[in-house]
């Protein structure tokens, strides 16, 4: 399947989660502290699938990101004058 396809048809089970989550609410009722974190939910994975909609649907989704190569040869001694070791301090000076 394609992404498209999947998302499609995960479109569909959200669309079911929030009849079915309707549903229960109208037998239960709203006002209970667990009927809403579940109708909160519903609504932050509708957000999520909205995002990845947008995102497959977008030419940027294709394209990957160009590889940096980065070499095995050893960092130039210049770059670390006058840094500090980490956790050590200064190099003319004792640790605590």
């Amino acid at each position: 399947m394609s992404v498209h396809d999947e998302l499609r048809s995960l479109q569909r089970c959200l669309d079911d989660l929030t009849r079915s989550v309707g549903r229960l609410e109208q037998q239960m009722g709203s006002g209970g502290l667990d009927m809403r974190r579940v109708r909160t939910d519903t609504e932050h994975l509708r957000e999520s699938v909205g995002i990845l909609r947008e995102a497959a649907s977008s030419p940027a989704a294709a394209k990957r990101p160009d590889l940096v190569t980065i070499p095995d040869t050893p960092y130039d001694d210049s770059l670390w004058i006058d840094t500090d070791d980490e956790g050590l301090g200064a190099r003319d000076r004792r640790a605590p």
